[in-house]
């Protein structure tokens, strides 16, 4: 005979622990201060209950990149910890096979980060990864590789170009000034030819974006979202130094989306033509040269944010 004052009960199963691997670039940042907040995200995850793996990539181009796509399945997601070029390589290193990703900022501008707004304390971005939704975004790609945040080719590619990595993991946003300064002194003009749906337009620099951000909290294409698949195609008609130097003033001020001179296209596809071995860049690195496609990618892929 039941007790209806005291309902049976049944057992509550215990929340699954996550298994999470994190991908670590050793050169993203600045070598103490990343470490100290490595260490205690990595803390902060096991009081979470997580179950955390750390894995280092080498010094060779595309360790990152490898170290996800041979993770084991039982993973749960695959954090990459590092900057925006380190993101880039998980993203790419999972594609063939998407499983869910989120990132541990650690690199010089994190326009990733802050495009979707990542919790800086250790530990609510750990609470996040532990337990946060994957959430589909749509990379976009040039050639057959993927870039989350923006691809480009002009001047923009041309300093990524020109930074040299070891300055710019000693010392940060000061190498990436040196790099303009060095190729304000270099400049030489030159004219894109940009297909889009059938209709050539020209442009002395283009940038492909999927988020809003540019080179940290600065705004560049305002309606641009990762969760779209779509691109916003910015394309900078003037060329020359002073030219380069008024965009440059416009971006810091905030005003570079409404320029005259500047043209923003939607589109799902652009070939991009120009001097032959001109770079292209993706996501602060270079991965191509001139001519290539840029697209938006197959699928989209799970990422961990809020």
């Amino acid at each position: 005979m039941s007790d209806d004052r005291h309902p049976a009960t049944t057992p509550t199963a215990a929340p699954l622990r996550r298994r999470v691997l994190i991908i670590v670039n050793p050169a993203a940042g600045r070598a103490r201060s990343s470490r100290r907040r490595l260490d205690r995200v990595v803390a902060a995850l096991r009081r979470c209950g997580c179950l955390v793996t750390l894995r280092q990539a080498g010094p060779q181009a595309g360790d990152a990149e490898h170290l996800a796509r041979a993770a084991a399945p039982d993973f749960d997601v695959i954090v990459a910890a590092g900057g925006d070029g380190t993101l880039n390589a998980v993203v790419n290193g999972v594609a063939a096979a998407p499983r869910p990703i989120a990132l541990m900022p650690l690199g010089t501008a994190n326009v990733v980060a802050q495009e979707i707004g990542l919790p800086r304390a250790p530990e609510r971005l750990a609470a996040m990864i532990a337990g946060g939704p994957a959430r589909p975004i749509w990379p976009g790609k040039v050639g057959q590789r993927l870039f989350v945040q923006m691809a480009s080719s002009g001047f923009d590619a041309e300093i990524v170009a020109a930074v040299n990595p070891r300055l710019k993991r000693r010392f940060g946003r000061l190498a990436v000034a040196w790099g303009i300064l060095l190729c304000l002194w270099r400049y030489r003009p030159r004219r894109l030819a940009v297909l889009i749906d059938g209709v050539e337009h020209r442009a002395a620099a283009v940038i492909a974006a999927k988020g809003r951000f540019y080179a940290g909290p600065y705004t560049i294409a305002p309606r641009a979202s990762l969760a779209e698949p779509i691109l916003d195609l910015v394309l900078f008609q003037c060329s020359g130094r002073l030219a380069v130097l008024r965009y440059l003033g416009a971006l810091i001020a905030g005003r570079l989306p409404a320029r005259p001179d500047i043209t923003t296209v939607r589109c799902r596809e652009a070939l991009v033509c120009g001097p032959e071995a001109a770079p292209v860049q993706a996501d602060g690195e270079v991965v191509a040269a001139l001519p290539v496609t840029i697209g938006i990618a197959d699928r989209p892929l799970p990422l961990v944010h809020p």
